[in-house]
């Protein structure tokens, strides 16, 4: 009997102790896992402020970056003299750029007040600064002294800082509108304004002026009506530096070069 009864109390042993055992062991594989997240948060953590840390440094650096670029631009604005130098130098590449023979207000005169297009002659009007090509004289009259007269326009302009066609209104969208202009011949001095009602130059730049540089042919064109098939329209090319433009290129100084045709208006 006793010797049945003794396995029984050693086997009640052997299993509280596998069962102390076991919860030791997962006790501490538990608190070893509590450890190393523990860990991994605070180390985590310390890489946010240390990662936050950077970011100021790095916005500051930024901000002072900024800072200095806006200061260098500053200094890099252009001056009007400047201006009008890079003006020059694109009237000035645009001639080269297009083979232009320019010939002086002299030899204009001796040609008789015309430009020999297979030469692509332009002349200069040194006290404008304006390059003209006549291209048609026209059929018609010039406009007489002391006469006001009704002009009609069709014209591209293209900017020769960005050297690309910025409007006209020969096609597309502007193509059925023909700007229309008042002319008056005071003495040799030409004035005129634009037809709010009927000008593109005028929707398009809020101004109702002609380009001054649009009135130099005046002197030397006819101007008439498509009356018969011998009838000309007169047409001329214009290089037009700002002073002498519209009141865009005026602003931000740039010339323009413009192709032209002029007819008497009813």
């Amino acid at each position: 009997m006793h010797l049945t009864e003794e396995p029984q109390k050693i086997g009640t042993l052997s299993d509280k102790t596998t069962i102390k055992f076991l919860f030791t062991t997962y006790l501490n594989i538990f608190s070893y896992f509590l450890f190393s997240l523990s860990k991994y948060f605070f180390l985590s953590l310390h890489n946010i402020f240390k990662i936050r840390k950077r970011m100021k440094k790095i916005n500051f650096l930024l901000v002072v970056l900024a800072a200095v670029l806006a200061f260098s631009s500053c200094n890099k604005t252009e001056t009007y003299a400047d201006q009008l130098e890079r003006e020059t130098e694109a009237i000035n590449s645009f001639i080269v750029k297009k083979g232009i023979k320019v010939i002086s207000e002299e030899q204009f005169a001796k040609q008789g007040n015309t430009t020999d297009t297979t030469k692509n002659q332009y002349v200069l009007f040194p006290n404008t600064g304006v390059y003209m090509q006549i291209v048609e004289k026209g059929t018609g009259e010039v406009i007489k002294k002391g006469e006001t007269a009704t002009v009609l326009c069709r014209f591209s302009e293209r900017n020769l800082i960005t050297d690309t066609l910025q409007l006209s209104n020969q096609f597309l969208v502007f193509g059925p509108k023909v700007d229309k202009m008042s002319v008056t011949n005071t003495s040799g001095t030409y004035t005129a304004s634009f037809d709010p009602t009927s000008s593109v130059m005028a929707d398009i730049y809020q101004s109702t002026s002609v380009p001054a540089g649009w009135l130099v042919p005046m002197p030397y064109i006819a101007l008439g009506r498509l009356v018969n098939a011998s009838s000309k329209l007169s047409h001329v090319r214009l290089i037009v530096p700002s002073q002498q433009g519209q009141l865009n290129a005026s602003k931000a100084v740039y010339p323009c070069y413009y192709d032209l045709t002029f007819q008497r208006g009813l």
